[in-house]
């Protein structure tokens, strides 16, 4: 046993989590390294090959990079767990009018869980992927905190994971700029992984068409919600669209109305299949509710704290007072925020660390 411990490191096949485990290779750990399948697209009925986590070249390519390293590399097959889980919740998010966080719900329900099962069979202290964030202890507690690199800091989707979690994940790339890591892999000799482009797709969803997908799952949907009425706030229908599931909140393009002014999708009622449409000063609001919480920095919220709030991965936070309601966070920006979607994710900064995280219910 190495003295730093053995750790089980996730490997896409992509630069961050190759680097991330020869890092701690290097380092003294005992590296073990273990590639997820959580998908399976040929068989979805999409038109492009798997991309990122589900292409088999990336998986030789963990492999490739573990033999070459001389610590051993497994392959977990979680389809099953991936599709009954982070599918279904998708699906059933944007039937039921929100748009879904899916890569949010898979890091906290299904990766993780994964990856800490496999590592106890295996007697692995640590688990450590290639994710751009910092963990730390605070008060006793693991708190989750941004990368050195905030172009590409990944806290806002790792927010759901637990103190079991935390307490046990290693994060090698958290000090480094992407610049510097894709230095060190062409350093260590892996030239064409330094230039390896990166997947920002869903994986599941590798040719961006979330409305393609729908269709696929449900077989019968288009002609179901199609035809139904866009509307104004006041009520007047100005329109008619091709079915509810296949919007969101903000969107502009697509929307295939003509009304002499640019016009976004304020609001989406599924019991009525109905879209309502505004311009854009009606996507600005001042107010939200946020369900679903996980502890971050703290065990319990104070009735009320300021705090920076995200509301969508690229957002840069906006300045709000955090209101315990029960089960449920209010959040008071201080200027209002544009397109609040529910079902996205909002995670609650305190300089760099995440004070707390949630899905978010309502904004007003």
């Amino acid at each position: 046993m190495s003295r730093m411990g053995k750790v089980l490191v996730a490997m896409s096949g992509g630069i961050d989590s190759t680097i991330s485990a020869l890092m701690l290779h290097n380092q003294g750990y005992e590296v073990v390294g273990i590639t997820m399948k959580t998908w399976d697209y040929a068989t979805s009925g999409g038109g492009k090959k798997e991309t990122g986590c589900c292409n088999v070249d990336s998986f030789n390519d963990a492999r490739q990079a573990a033999v070459e390293h001389g610590f051993p590399h497994y392959i977990l097959d979680i389809r099953e767990e991936f599709g009954s889980h982070v599918i279904e919740n998708f699906v059933e998010e944007y039937m039921a009018g929100r748009t879904p966080n899916p890569c949010v719900l898979c890091n906290t329900h299904i990766k993780w869980s994964a990856l800490l099962k496999r590592a106890d069979a295996l007697d692995c202290e640590f688990i450590a992927t290639g994710h751009y964030v910092k963990v730390r202890e605070h008060n006793s507690r693991y708190v989750l905190s941004k990368a050195k690199d905030l172009t590409k800091d990944q806290s806002y989707v790792l927010w759901g994971l637990g103190q079991d979690c935390l307490s046990r994940s290693i994060y090698p790339l958290g000090d480094y700029l992407k610049t510097e890591v894709r230095q060190i892999a062409y350093d260590m000799g892996y030239p064409e992984l330094s230039k390896k482009s990166e997947s920002y797709e869903i994986c599941f969803v590798p040719d961006n068409n979330y409305r393609g997908f729908l269709k696929r799952q449900i077989p019968g949907l288009e002609a179901e919600v199609d035809g139904g009425d866009f509307v104004l706030t006041d009520g007047t229908k100005v329109g008619s669209h091709h079915g509810y599931p296949f919007y969101t909140i903000g969107q502009r393009k697509g929307l295939e109305i003509a009304l002499g002014k640019p016009m976004f999708v304020t609001k989406i009622l599924p019991d009525t299949n109905t879209v309502v449409l505004g311009e854009a000063h009606e996507l600005q609001q001042s107010q939200m509710l946020v369900g679903g919480l996980n502890m971050g920095k703290y065990e319990k919220l104070p009735e009320s704290m300021p705090a920076v709030t995200k509301i969508r991965y690229k957002d840069a936070g906006s300045e709000s007072m955090l209101y315990s309601e029960g089960d449920m966070v209010r959040v008071a920006f201080a200027h209002s925020v544009n397109s609040i979607a529910p079902g996205q994710s909002a995670v609650f900064y305190e300089g760099d660390d995440v004070v707390a995280g949630g899905i978010i219910r309502s904004g007003f």
